[in-house]
């Protein structure tokens, strides 16, 4: 039997549409589900929106920050800004280009065509000076 949260609500929402009460479905798919069974305070909870007049069994979408992609054009406007200021800090360029300093530190740090220039800064930054290692 399938032990998915969609069928479990699925079978929730087909037996308080019989009128069957939230303690009694409970019971019931423990009976079937046993430790893979829904917690009992879920239940109750998909008994009450049920109630309330929801017909989908899928999450609704969370509140909270949406995920951004890193796209070409961000990842241009950062080479921009890294060209015209080399001193220009991660915070300074996340400011700019309304976007978080995770972002522009993924762009600068984590990306392939940008490691190579990272390294080869890096690198040219240790040779200029040869007392310094």
């Amino acid at each position: 039997m399938d032990s998915s949260r969609s069928a479990q609500r699925a079978i929730i929402q087909f037996l308080r549409a019989e009128g069957e009460h939230a303690s009694l479905i409970y019971r019931r798919m423990k009976e079937v589900y046993g430790e893979q069974c829904l917690a009992r305070c879920t239940i109750f909870q998909w008994c009450q929106r049920y109630e309330a007049g929801r017909v989908n069994i899928k999450d609704l979408l969370c509140p909270g920050q949406a995920h951004v992609v890193t796209n070409n054009a961000t990842i241009s406007a950062v080479d921009e800004l890294t060209r015209q200021n080399r001193r220009i800090t991660i915070r300074e360029i996340a400011v700019e280009l309304l976007i978080s300093k995770e972002t522009v530190h993924h762009i600068i740090h984590r990306r392939p065509d940008h490691q190579d220039q990272a390294h080869g800064q890096a690198l040219q930054l240790d040779s200029a000076s040869p007392g310094r290692r």
